[in-house]
């Protein structure tokens, strides 16, 4: 793991495009592998993530090709007849998405496969993948700890479910509608919270029938078409350029072409109620097509706020970034009902604390979340990112709101941006003006 080193910023004045939506990208090329045909899509993310969903289809026999700036076509042969048993075992890297999408693929096939990952990923918790699929028919074993390896044998014809997941998780929602495609009637998912609907827009867009209902989505088994798609930008990297915008007085930072999945916009209100300006440019779409558009954020006085309920499950990747912003508000912020913080990359409630107050600032762990005391005057700090591609991110606004006199601040295992966005780093480093 590499260093990096980051100096205060005066204030960001600019225009950004990030790179394609993460999220997106994995289901994408999960659903172009199973469709039946050819499919495009472009602006694939570059994310080390994506790469890893990538290589580990390409295992399991699909064709897909890369071209440049992010284009990819890919072959599938439809539900039950497109992945096979791999040769290898499936390194998912450190992709919590890639392991549990691809479980969900895996087993509406007759293959085996098992799926390991990064010292990471094979913590995080995996119960949640294997008890809905044994419940349609698959083989699904973890380890006694609940975790990774991951050993999946499919079937191509599984039992129809109806399933409540303990935790709102689209993860988990998203692998059952895609082992859904290969039960034998209709299969039921019921979230106390509703989670974004990436996978259920893109498997509408297939000619697949997918009914929502609130909280309650339906899938009706049937032919998956090839589909043709440009992947919107990534609100959750963009949200770390729109969060220093907000920090930086008379900051100006205009995002091109992202994602406005309402599943995803929970940052967005969160910058609002904090009393940050916020201006929304939506782009036309059709109802199937992910909505994207311009962003722009204006620096200014901010509040302290209550992140808490479903506007967490809205925003629980970008709440790292927000705590940092929460040190430049008058009074109290509140992140609560972000329990699921404790089982991501790392354990981001206690990593977070521990920057922030490297950093200077007034932060307290709670259970199921964070309580952050500002306005703080941040002193630049060396921080440890625990190989987490959002706390990386993260302490570099911190380090980049960090007193002029204070010097640079060094942040460890900054690489693990690359999970996420490679360019991070970069693209900052263009982007701000320094003091």
């Amino acid at each position: 793991m590499t260093s990096r080193s980051v100096a205060p910023a005066s204030r960001l004045d600019a225009t950004l495009t990030v790179p394609g939506d993460k999220a997106i990208s994995h289901r994408a090329l999960i659903v172009g592998s199973i469709a039946r045909g050819r499919s495009y899509v472009g602006n694939v993310s570059p994310a080390a993530d994506v790469t890893a969903t990538a290589e580990c289809l390409r295992a399991c026999g699909v064709w897909l090709r890369d071209f440049a700036d992010g284009r990819v076509a890919l072959d599938g042969a439809g539900p039950g007849m497109s992945l096979r048993t791999p040769a290898v075992t499936l390194d998912c890297a450190n992709s919590g998405t890639t392991m549990r999408l691809l479980a969900g693929a895996l087993a509406g096939h007759d293959c085996t496969a098992e799926l390991t990952g990064d010292a990471s990923l094979r913590k995080r918790p995996m119960r949640r993948v294997a008890a809905p699929l044994t419940a349609m028919g698959a083989t699904v074993r973890v380890s006694p700890d609940g975790t990774a390896p991951l050993h999946v044998e499919g079937r191509s014809s599984l039992r129809a479910v109806d399933w409540t997941p303990e935790t709102p998780s689209a993860q988990v929602k998203s692998l059952v509608l895609l082992a859904a495609l290969s039960a034998d009637g209709v299969s039921t998912v019921r979230e106390r919270i509703a989670t974004r609907d990436h996978t259920e827009r893109l498997l509408r867009r297939c000619g697949v029938s997918v009914r929502t209902d609130g909280d309650v989505v339906s899938i009706t088994p049937g032919a998956v078409a090839p589909f043709g798609m440009r992947v919107p930008g990534d609100i959750s990297s963009a949200a770390f350029f729109l969060c220093l915008g907000a920090a930086l007085p008379g900051s100006r930072v205009r995002m091109q072409r992202v994602g406005l999945n309402p599943g995803r916009t929970g940052v967005l209100d969160a910058l609002r109620d904090m009393g940050a300006t916020v201006v929304v440019e939506p782009a036309a779409a059709d109802e199937s097509a992910e909505p994207e558009g311009d962003v722009e954020v204006r620096g200014g006085a901010l509040q302290g706020t209550v992140i808490a309920g479903d506007l967490v499950t809205r925003c629980i990747d970008e709440l790292p970034v927000l705590a940092v912003l929460a040190t430049q508000a008058e009074g109290e912020t509140l992140i609560r009902d972000a329990a699921e913080l404790r089982a991501k990359e790392s354990d981001r409630i206690s990593a977070v604390v521990e920057g922030l107050r490297a950093f200077g600032g007034v932060c307290e762990a709670a259970d199921d979340g964070l309580v952050v005391q500002g306005p703080s005057r941040l002193r630049a700090a060396r921080v440890d990112a625990r190989g987490d591609h959002r706390l990386a991110m993260a302490f570099a606004v911190a380090a980049s709101i960090a007193a002029a006199d204070s010097g640079e601040s060094v942040i460890e295992s900054a690489d693990s941006a690359a999970v996420s966005y490679p360019a991070f780093f970069d693209d900052l480093a263009r982007a701000v003006r320094s003091r």
